[in-house]
């Protein structure tokens, strides 16, 4: 690129910076005005006259008090416009955009050139000097090529013909480097910011966007986006994208609180908070698939992240575990709950008032099977409802007669009088009126936790009802499919009663309860959510993802994970894809494989896809590095020595270091072993917690989605890493790398390392 270019592009981006500057300023006046004219209207309050003497006067007051509030909501609409411009305006200054295109629609036309930045900016109405890299425009520098690209507007597909592609590396508003080429993105430009080092907090790619990954985050057509990409391939940041220009795209018909985003845990939560904020967006909303269900059982304990990572998976818990996850259960919970309504088996609880039964169970099952046959489950319980209700307000007139009742009076306090007699608003006619009405109120007040326990549906038992589920399974499915015997069956729901009995609940069992306790209300899901998210859905299982389908039945699904990570349902992964053809239409779901993995150096790619079976899928990008190294010693002290040593080294060269261990006992022993040593690291022990900058400890279910400049695996010997079952683990655990990777082993490493090929790592 001559200097001469150079010279005169970075003469159009001073021009550019100079009017951003202006609009600023003139944003930071409008933000001032407003600002005084909603303290002045705010005090004009003060100064409204009541007049309460006649109905006139009233409503004169009343329309006051409205045009006041009218004024005051337009001035605080337009500070809140006027602040979110100049936000805007802040994010643009240092780099007002990326790219640029020269592009004509017809031929002989002389090309229109755009830019394209991270948001738009215009300093007139029909003249925008950069381009949100999600208007329709700007998908023609991420989708093709020189010539004739098409793309995607409201209006149908457009052409044209692309003459220039130019991107910009900037500065501080100092034009660093810039490149013309005729593909989306060049090496030069991923390299510079793959060879970054990490962050405790993830970046937005708007400027690194590839032609697969723009296909994933413009996708309009599919109910089910299902994304597979190999570790590191960019598939969570294309997705938080995607977030992003859906919220562009259906601006006024869709807000961040119709989006929701499941991940793999809290942590994970942490490190994509400021991906959408940095492009100008709300953040969605962002929860962990158990944080959804455990906030709907408050008196249950669900397993732990680290609970379900220990969990036995051996023997009758691995079967039973593959019935209870499978879509054959989901199909049979709901043919269950069906017949419930018919069959005079729905378990019910007595309703207490002072120790004694207020409604009995009995009675609440015959009121539940006396409504019409043709009634479904939802209706049946509203009508129950209904008639638990006014049997309720029948009790109150017969309970206020009560000596109880007529003891509460004589010990009422002035001050609950006071709030009392204030509240009636008015004088009794007689004593007995006054007594008529306090006892009325002492009665409802007693009955309150009575109709707030009808109004929540604590007269169904539904921890009888979901053992009685598991104990009619042998009759819902064929027990011998799973590889179980009724024996075998029979003792694990004893133990499922037994933990439910001290409030504990299996991992496996709580989607299973929640979706028997909303099919037997009549739930219908949460019809406002439009678009939902899941991240890492190799550690789904398909009862899970029926679930949510059934949860959010107006929203369309993407999907995304790696198949080769899952460290949660192993086996159950490689079907997943199949089960979910059965949950969408098929014409309206898309799979995007992506297999290039940017993240870490082409050393480290080659070395973590040799761990896998079919790993050759997996495309490395030219970012060279060092070898990975593997260091096998005789003791745990030498491998705390190697790992004091690498540190240092690693200390110097990179902004992130994490040492990965399988379970957190790993992590503890070795966070005290650092410690000892003189070592300053921070242990995460749950994922609440949040990344600190430095050297971390994480035991390998709290690293899934994260990435870090270098990793150290904690001794990963034969002994902790044994077999098939622990390829995908030790494949997400190595592939957290970015630019520098050690194995340490006490003893002999691990089989599923010792079978790489030798010059694919070091040993010193």
């Amino acid at each position: 690129m001559t200097d001469a270019t150079q010279a005169r592009e970075q003469a159009h981006l001073d021009q550019v910076i100079d009017r951003i500057k202006a609009a600023e300023q003139e944003a930071s006046q409008k933000i001032q005005s407003a600002k005084k004219d909603i303290d002045t209207i705010s005090g004009d309050f003060n100064e409204i006259r009541m007049n309460t003497t006649t109905y006139s006067g009233m409503m004169d007051t009343a329309m006051s008090v409205r045009a006041q509030q009218q004024l005051l909501d337009e001035r605080e609409n337009s500070w809140q416009h006027a602040a979110d411009r100049l936000g805007t305006f802040r994010r643009l200054e240092a780099k007002p955009y990326f790219a640029r295109i020269d592009f004509t629609e017809e031929a002989g036309q002389t090309p229109e050139t755009i830019y394209i930045g991270l948001a738009s900016f215009a300093d007139s109405p029909d003249h925008f000097l950069v381009y949100d890299w999600r208007a329709p425009i700007s998908s023609i520098y991420y989708e093709g090529e020189l010539g004739e690209v098409s793309y995607d507007t409201p209006d149908g597909q457009q052409t044209v013909n692309v003459k220039l592609k130019r991107q910009f590396q900037i500065e501080d508003g100092v034009i660093v480097t810039l490149y013309d080429t005729a593909e989306t993105v060049t090496d030069q430009m991923l390299l510079a910011a793959l060879n970054n080092h990490s962050s405790t907090k993830m970046k937005s790619i708007v400027t690194t966007i590839q032609r697969t990954q723009n296909r994933i985050i413009r996708n309009t057509d599919a109910d089910l986006l299902f994304v597979q990409g190999a570790a590191g391939s960019g598939k969570t940041a294309a997705v938080l994208q995607r977030v992003a220009w859906l919220l562009y795209r259906y601006r006024g018909n869709l807000n961040s609180s119709q989006v929701i985003l499941f991940s793999p845990n809290q942590l994970f939560n942490d490190y994509i908070d400021q991906v959408l904020p940095e492009l100008g967006e709300h953040n969605m909303v962002q929860l962990t698939y158990y944080q959804y269900v455990n906030r709907r059982v408050p008196r249950l304990q669900v397993s732990s992240i680290q609970e379900r990572f220990d969990a036995d998976q051996e023997g009758v818990n691995a079967r039973a575990s593959q019935l209870l996850t499978s879509l054959t259960y989901f199909n049979a919970v709901t043919r269950y709950a069906k017949r419930l309504g018919r069959d005079g088996h729905l378990r019910f609880k007595n309703l207490m008032f002072n120790k004694k039964a207020f409604f009995s169970k009995d009675k609440i099952a015959e009121l539940y099977y006396s409504f019409n046959q043709n009634y479904n489950l939802g209706n049946r319980l509203d009508a129950t409802k209904q008639e638990l209700l006014k049997m309720l307000n029948r009790r109150i007139s017969g309970e206020m007669r009560s000596k109880w009742v007529e003891e509460r009076i004589q010990t009422l306090s002035k001050e609950e009088l006071d709030v009392i007699y204030h509240e009636y608003g008015g004088e009794f006619k007689d004593e007995e009126a006054e007594n008529k009405y306090l006892a009325r109120r002492i009665v409802m007040e007693a009955f309150k936790p009575i109709k707030k326990a009808i109004d929540h549906n604590r007269w169904m038992n539904i921890n009888a009802q979901y053992i009685h589920l598991l104990r009619v399974t042998p009759k819902l499915v064929k027990l011998a499919d799973f590889g179980l015997t009724e024996d075998e069956w029979a003792g694990y729901v004893d133990d499922q009663l037994a933990a439910l009995k001290e409030k504990r609940m299996s991992a496996n069992g709580i989607s299973v309860y929640l979706y028997l306790y909303d099919l037997l209300t009549g739930k219908r899901g949460q019809r406002e959510i439009r678009f939902v998210f899941v991240d890492e859905v190799q550690d789904y299982d398909a009862f899970q993802l029926a679930y949510l389908r059934f949860c959010f039945p107006k929203a369309r699904f993407t999907l995304l994970g790696d198949l080769n990570q899952a460290i949660f349902t192993h086996n159950n992964a490689r079907s997943l894809l199949q089960q979910l053809g059965t949950m969408f239409e098929p014409e309206k779901t898309k799979v995007i494989q992506l297999t290039r993995s940017y993240r870490s150096t082409k050393q480290i790619t080659n070395f973590t896809k040799a761990i896998l079976k079919d790993g050759e899928a997996i495309e490395a990008f030219e970012r060279e590095g060092e070898l990975p190294r593997v260091l096998t010693v005789p003791s745990e002290e030498d491998a705390v020595n190697q790992v004091v040593a690498t540190l240092a080294k690693y200390q110097a060269d990179h902004d992130t270091t994490a040492i990965i261990t399988k379970t957190l006992t790993d992590a503890e022993k070795i966070t005290a072993l650092l410690k000892e040593a003189g070592q300053a690291v921070t242990l995460i022990q749950t994922e609440n917690q949040r990344l600190a900058q430095g050297t971390i400890v994480v035991p390998s279910y709290l690293a899934k989605g994260l990435e870090f400049d270098a990793v150290i695996v904690w001794d990963a010997n034969q002994a902790k890493y044994q077999g098939d079952a622990e390829r995908q683990l030790v494949y997400t655990i190595c592939s957290r790398a970015m630019h520098a990777l050690t194995v340490t082993s006490v003893g002999p490493v691990t089989d599923l390392i010792g079978q790489i090929p030798g010059e694919l790592y070091q040993t010193k």
